[in-house]
C-alpha cells in the first residue's frame, strides 16, 4: 500500500508495527516483524531518512513512530510535486517533438517493434498512457500478447478508461477466457464477438496503434509489429475497427457469473433508467448524481445505448428510443399488469 512512497514490504511493516506501539525497542519490534535485527535496524534508519520514525530522546535503543496524519501527509505531497513536475518535463518533450518538423517524417508515423518482448512492452504502453479508450481486435491466437498483460489492462480501466473489445469466437473455447471476459464484463468493459476478426490490433485514445506485422498463422522466427501514430493509415485501421465493431455481437454477463452473446438489442433496466432521465432533460452528471453512479458510467451507458439503436446523436437516439419502445416499455408493463 505504502510502495508509491518509497517504502518496501519489511519497512512498511515496521512502520505499521511501530504506529501500532507508538514505540519499541529493536529486539522486541524484531520479534514482532519476525526478522533479524540487522535488517529490523535498516529499515527503521530509512523510515528514519523520511520523517516516518526517531530515535527516543529519553531512552537509547527505542524507536518512536511520528503520527502518519502529518508524516505520510508530506510525503504524499512531496510525491505529488514530483509528479506533476513529471508531467510538464513531459508535455515538453512532446511538444519539442512535435515541433521537430512542420510535417514528419514517414518514420516518424510508423515504427516497427520486432521480438516477443518488444512488442509485449509497447502493447503494455499503450495501455498504460491512455487516457479516455482502448479499442482491440483479439484472435483466438495471440501472436506475442498473452493474458500477462491483463495487468496493464486492470490498472487502464480503474483510472476509468472506456475499453471496446472484438473477439473471435474461437476465443470463447481457449483455457480461462471465460473467466477473463467474465472479470472484463465486471468492469463494465464493452465485449462483441464475431466468428473472424481480420487482424490483432489495439488502438489507443484514437492517436495510437500497434498491429502484427506477420500474416495469420504464418511462422515467423520473431513476432513483430507495427507501432502507427495519427496518420492516414491510423484513419483505416480505425474504420476497420469501427466496421467490425458493428457487425458484432454483444457479450452480456450471465447470472452465474458466465459470459454470453446476446442478440436481443435491447437495452438492460439500468440502461433504461438512464435514458429516461436524460429524456427527461437532466445532464450527464445529473443522471450520475440521481443514480448514485460515476459519470464515466454513465457515458458508457449513453455511448452503449447509441451503439444498441445504431446512431450517432443524441438526438437520434431519443428518435429511436420512441420508436423501438423503450421509454413506454416500464408503462406498458404496468398497465398490462392493471388488466
Amino acid at each position: 500500500m505504502l510502495g508509491a512512497i518509497g517504502l518496501d514490504e519489511a519497512q512498511e511493516a515496521a512502520y505499521r508495527t511501530l504506529v501500532g506501539l507508538g514505540a519499541a525497542e529493536v529486539p522486541y519490534l524484531a520479534n514482532q516483524l519476525t526478522l533479524p535485527e540487522d535488517d529490523t535496524v535498516r529499515a527503521l534508519r530509512h523510515l528514519e531518512r523520511q520523517g516516518l520514525a526517531a530515535r527516543s530522546s529519553t531512552r537509547p535503543g527505542r524507536w518512536v513512530a511520528a503520527p502518519p496524519a502529518v508524516a505520510l501527509g508530506a510525503l504524499l505531497t512531496q510525491q505529488r510535486h514530483e509528479l506533476d513536475r513529471a508531467e510538464m518535463a513531459a508535455a515538453v518533450l512532446a511538444e519539442e517533438f512535435r515541433g521537430r518538423a512542420a510535417e514528419p517524417a514517414v518514420h516518424d508515423l510508423v515504427e516497427v517493434v520486432t521480438g516477443t518482448g518488444a512488442v509485449a512492452h509497447r502493447f503494455r504502453q499503450l495501455q498504460l498512457g491512455a487516457a479516455e479508450e482502448v479499442c482491440a481486435l483479439v484472435t483466438t491466437t495471440p501472436a506475442a500478447v498473452t493474458n500477462a498483460e491483463n495487468e496493464a489492462e486492470d490498472r487502464a480501466a480503474e483510472r476509468g478508461v472506456d475499453y471496446r473489445v472484438v473477439i473471435e469466437r474461437g476465443v470463447l473455447a481457449t483455457p480461462g477466457a471465460l473467466l477473463g471476459l467474465s472479470e472484463a464484463l465486471g468492469r463494465r468493459e464493452r465485449v462483441r464477438v464475431v466468428d473472424k476478426v481480420p487482424t490483432k490490433l489495439v488502438i489507443a485514445d484514437r492517436t495510437l496503434a500497434l498491429v502484427p506485422l506477420s500474416a495469420r498463422g504464418a511462422a515467423a522466427t520473431e513476432p513483430a509489429a507495427l507501432v502507427v501514430h495519427d496518420s492516414g493509415l491510423l484513419e483505416s485501421l480505425r474504420a476497420l475497427f469501427e466496421a467490425v465493431w458493428r457487425q458484432a455481437v454483444p457479450l452480456r454477463l450471465a447470472a452465474d457469473g458466465t459470459a454470453h452473446e446476446t442478440r436481443t438489442g435491447d437495452p438492460d433496466d439500468a440502461d433504461l433508467e438512464v435514458l429516461s432521465l436524460l429524456l427527461a432533460g437532466l445532464t450527464d452528471a445529473s443522471v450520475a448524481k440521481q443514480l448514485g453512479l460515476g459519470l464515466r458510467t454513465v457515458q458508457r451507458r449513453v455511448s452503449h445505448l447509441m451503439a444498441l439503436a445504431g446512431v450517432t446523436t443524441r438526438l437520434q437516439l431519443g428518435w429511436r428510443a420512441y420508436e423501438r419502445g423503450w421509454v413506454a416499455r416500464e408503462g406498458r408493463e404496468r398497465h398490462d399488469g392493471q388488466d
